[in-house]
């Protein structure tokens, strides 16, 4: 739409933006260079980070005592952040402050609370924030005027709506309004505001929902034709996915309304969907900045922004999905069963975002975003539809959408991205007609993970790229970012030391036996297991057995060679108390290990059913196929119908049987399903299923939930939460008193402790991609290789240096899969430099081979 600006330009600042007095020092700065520049200022504010959870939980929490603490704390951080930025708290935050909590005691004499009541207490938060934001920016010398924005936005009737989205999801009118152009330029050069909040025809509070405020400011912008739009907030732009989750996630410079439409409402949180539309329809440019580093470029959303051809520019997710799975043999061909079915949730007020059909199914998603909803509503829209069809609630579910231009042009390059979903269950998929995106829907669980793998293997810029910038760690990445306490990785701190237990070699794998230490202390203080048994296959070196069997740990081997290392190594050592678990191991091995008294584990029923006098008199574990496999790659899937591991749960009365038939106790039931899981609920479920079918074995004394515990691959992510692992395993063990439960894990306990250093050989540079060449690649370590697996890099020779480029580092060996890091930061790096690979300790030396007839990496200790 054509159109002729303002001298307006719009700025909104997030909750974490308008927190801090660094932050406040920059919203001056920008507000007196747009000011400087000629423009009137809008100032769109939220409230202070955090505030709105703790009015949320003033309505929600029942005990006065409790309502207390939180209005203490809401009062205590408006005080806080006043005194930082040096300005009185004022008269009217104390009258908001007393509103509040008389609202509040109201609420805790009634029964319910009503939405209205909720809209006017949530309001609180950007109301008296916004009353600080001014007072500031008058004490730095700039001319401001504060405005409600309940007399600026005037919510829209709309008729489909519920009651409650009328009133806590509103949307407003937006058409441009000179007499509030001249309103506003009456009353300063500079406006501050309120997000989040509008009022309705009636004068009533209503809010626009959750992270509505950039809405506010789109809205605004759009009433007052403004030159452009700036939403700022704590990222400097939108990304090619989430930053925080996967570092190597690229700028998007410059993105098309429609482009920014589909990654906003594809689950980027960078902006409200809702908040694109009208910029878009009056052409105002979009700018997305941060608010911490305001000098960054940020992204820019416009029509002129160019189209180019067919590219990938985004992986989203989106949690907290809701499937409706609508099934009848009769809606085939039937004339007007979509329009009935649509017809209902038009009847609930819900919006349908993904719909996916067949000849007997249609499926559609509910998007939290646009929907308010709850289990009482999502149950009775069930029981309306279900007067036409067989209803299926499913959820709660994540969506994966790979997002650009041209979609369909570019889909012959995915084929590799689909084999992430080889072991997943994809409740949908859904192609774009607009030809914006292609999205899959699987369960919530497995949503970050798939965004992270399909990130790496399908965002690639190219020379001259005008979309995709530098990536996160590009941007922010320090030599130092976790220097401090025990978010230091033990290499950053013996730097000195690795560097001379090297010497003149080129490459070595060195261990640090204190971390080892470390790892092994966390799994045996966990209350709940009796047993922490040491996967060895992930490193078997004597050194490293030694230090954890004294740190009370035990052993698990998978081959008759690695339970002769422990028993050598550890002579006065119980064979028993040797979880020994081949898988379609010859018959001689079973037999060897059972003579000696070793702990045997079957994985299939054709050893007890074809051998059967090898197994008499014996107490004998039952590895189990839980039917879902789990982790960070297929091949470390260890469960479910593509596995061959386990005996799947429908074979084990017969599993029992042959075990009577051959006279062996069944004591134990193991189960593994996979590696590199950091949900702890994973092993709270095997732990039940386990539990469930020990009804079925009188002798049981044992459930072992195997390991795959996830070790962090950045320096920013979270590891697995052990205390809630305790938790849920010390709750089935009470429920099952009579069962051990031990755990099994391998990489946890060794992977961390581990680096592998390797000596740069040669640089390269190739159609604006770089390449470091180091001395040893996958002979040494073939994760990345084999599994995509990620492996933090830094140059060790320049660690107090700058990162400043992007680079491939790459080994010897003669295959294009020889690569150990693709996209890294490192300082600018020469021949000799050695590089530093994390996370080696598990599965390097024990996967590396002489392939080429290169050596592998030597083994050395510290």
């Amino acid at each position: 739409m054509t159109r002729t600006p303002s001298a307006w330009i719009v700025l909104k600042f997030g909750g974490t933006s308008v927190s801090t007095l660094a932050n406040w020092t920059n919203i001056a700065r920008v507000a007196a260079e747009r000011r400087s520049a000629g423009a009137r200022v809008l100032i769109v504010h939220s409230a202070i980070s955090g505030i709105t959870d703790r009015l949320e939980r003033v309505l929600d929490v029942p005990e006065p005592e409790a309502q207390k603490e939180q209005l203490r704390a809401i009062e205590e951080r408006h005080r806080a952040l006043a005194a930082e930025l040096g300005v009185p708290l004022g008269d009217d935050v104390e009258r908001q402050l007393e509103e509040l909590r008389e609202m509040a005691a109201g609420v805790a004499r009634s029964t319910e609370v009503t939405d209205r009541t909720r809209a006017r207490v949530l309001a609180t938060g950007e109301l008296m924030g916004t009353q600080i934001g001014a007072r500031f920016l008058r004490s730095r010398g700039l001319e401001v005027a504060w405005a409600d924005a309940r007399t600026l936005l005037r919510a829209e009737e709309r008729r489909s709506a519920s009651a409650k989205a009328s009133v806590l999801s509103a949307t407003c009118g937006f058409a441009p309004d000179s007499a509030l152009e001249r309103r506003l330029a009456s009353l300063a050069p500079a406006i501050v505001t309120q997000g989040f909040i509008a009022s309705d025809e009636e004068g009533h509070t209503v809010l626009l929902g959750r992270g509505g405020s950039d809405t506010s400011a789109a809205y605004l912008a759009a009433k007052l034709r403004a030159q452009r739009l700036e939403i700022w907030t704590d990222v400097p732009g939108m990304f090619s996915a989430n930053p925080r989750a996967t570092p190597s996630a690229r700028l998007l410079r410059a993105l098309h309304y429609d482009e920014a439409q589909e990654i906003a409402t594809s689950g980027a949180k960078v902006l409200h969907p809702r908040c694109i539309l009208p910029a878009r329809q009056y052409g105002i440019p979009l700018h997305v900045y941060a608010t911490q580093a305001p000098d960054l470029e940020g992204t820019v959303l416009s029509a002129e922004s160019s189209i180019g051809g067919a590219q990938l520019k985004a992986v989203c997710s989106k949690k907290g999905i809701t499937l409706i799975s609508m099934e009848s043999p009769g809606m085939w061909h039937q004339v007007g069963f979509l329009a009935d079915a649509f017809r209902v949730f038009k009847d609930h007020g819900l919006s349908v975002d993904l719909v996916s059909t067949s000849e007997t199914n249609v499926t559609v998603s509910l998007d939290p975003a646009a929907n308010t909803l709850d289990n009482a509503q999502v149950a009775a829209l069930a029981a309306d539809l279900s007067r036409l069809c067989r209803v299926q609630v499913i959820g709660p579910c994540a969506s994966v959408s790979l997002v650009g231009r041209n979609i369909r042009a570019i889909l012959h390059q995915l084929g590799g991205a689909f084999e992430f979903f080889e072991e997943q269950k994809i409740h949908l998929v859904s192609q774009a007609a607009n030809d914006l995106n292609f999205t899959f829907v699987v369960d919530e669980d497995q949503g970050d993970r798939l965004v992270e793998q399909l990130h790496e293997l399908l965002i690639r810029p190219v020379p001259g790229d005008k979309v995709l910038g530098p990536t996160w760690q590009q941007l922010f990445s320090r030599p130092h970012d976790r220097a401090g306490g025990a978010s230091l990785p033990w290499w950053r701190a013996k730097r000195a030391e690795l560097l001379g237990a090297l010497g003149d070699r080129d490459a070595a794998f060195v261990y640090d036996l204190d971390a080892v230490q470390g790892a092994a202390r966390a799994l045996r203080g966990l209350a709940a297991l009796s047993r922490v048994h040491y996967s060895i296959k992930a490193n078997p070196h004597p050194e490293l057995l030694r230090t954890l069997r004294a740190a009370g740990v035990e052993f698990e081997c998978v081959s008759r060679g690695e339970v002769e290392r422990v028993l050598t190594l550890f002579p006065d050592l119980e064979p028993a108390r040797i979880l020994y678990t081949p898988n379609f191991a010859p018959r001689a091995e079973y037999a060897w290990a059972l003579e000696r008294g070793v702990r045997v584990t079957v994985d299939n029923t054709y050893a007890l059913d074809s051998w059967p006098e090898l197994f008499g008199n014996h107490d004998i574990f039952v590895r189990v196929d839980t039917g879902v496999g789990r982790g960070h790659h297929t091949h470390v899937r260890t469960a479910g119908t593509r596995s061959k591991f386990g005996v799947p749960i429908a074979e084990l009365p017969d599993c029992a049987r042959l075990a009577r038939e051959a006279r062996a106790r069944i004591v134990g039931l193991e189960a593994h399903v996979g590696s590199g899981i950091f949900d702890v609920t994973s092993w709270e479920h095997t732990a039940r299923l386990l539990a469930a079918a020990a009804r079925a074995f009188r002798e049981l004394e044992v459930i072992d939930v195997g390991g795959g515990l996830g070790v962090p691959e950045h320096p920013d992510q979270p590891g697995v939460d052990l205390a809630r692992l305790d938790a849920l395993l010390a709750a089935v063990r009470a429920e099952h008193p009579r069962l051990e439960i031990w755990l099994e894990p391998g990489r946890y306990l060794v992977a961390a402790a581990g680096v592998l250093l390797a000596r740069v050989t040669q640089l390269k540079a190739k159609g604006g991609v770089r390449f470091v060449g180091v001395a040893t690649g996958m002979n040494s370590l073939v994760r990345p290789a084999l599994y995509g697996a990620y492996h933090e890099i830094v140059n060790l020779s320049r660690a107090d240096e700058p990162a400043t480029e992007l680079v491939n580092v790459v080994g010897p060996i003669c295959e294009s899969a020889d690569v150990l890091g693709h996209d890294r930061l490192l300082p600018p790096t020469r021949e000799g430099d050695v590089l530093l690979v994390a996370n080696a300790g598990a599965y390097g030396h024990a996967m590396s081979s002489e392939y080429n007839l290169r050596p592998a990496a030597v083994e050395l200790f510290i």
